[in-house]
């Protein structure tokens, strides 16, 4: 017989804004740089991979980008309040 505990939510927000490096990325998330002019780092949980909404961001980036993204790590081609605003939704804050 398995004890099933309920979710524990964490008091931190899902969405985090990070300026350090990959090495301080936690299990189960990753880092994309987002911003029209002046890029900003997130770090987000791996989850948002699945929605339709962050892979047509996706399907944008690749589009702009193709592999060869500018800071090094995955670049999101959108401005910093429409990526808050979807990842809030996403998150469901």
């Amino acid at each position: 017989m398995a004890i099933r505990m309920p979710r524990i939510i964490n008091a931190k927000p899902i969405l985090r804004r990070s300026s350090s490096s990959a090495a301080n990325v936690p299990k189960g998330y990753f880092a994309v740089y987002v911003g029209d002019q002046e890029k900003k780092r997130f770090v987000i949980p791996i989850s948002f991979l699945n929605q339709p909404s962050f892979q047509d961001l996706l399907s944008q980036s690749e589009e702009k980008f193709g592999f060869q993204h500018p800071m090094g790590g995955l670049t999101i081609p959108c401005s910093e309040e429409l990526f808050i605003d979807l990842t809030s939704r996403l998150g469901g804050f």
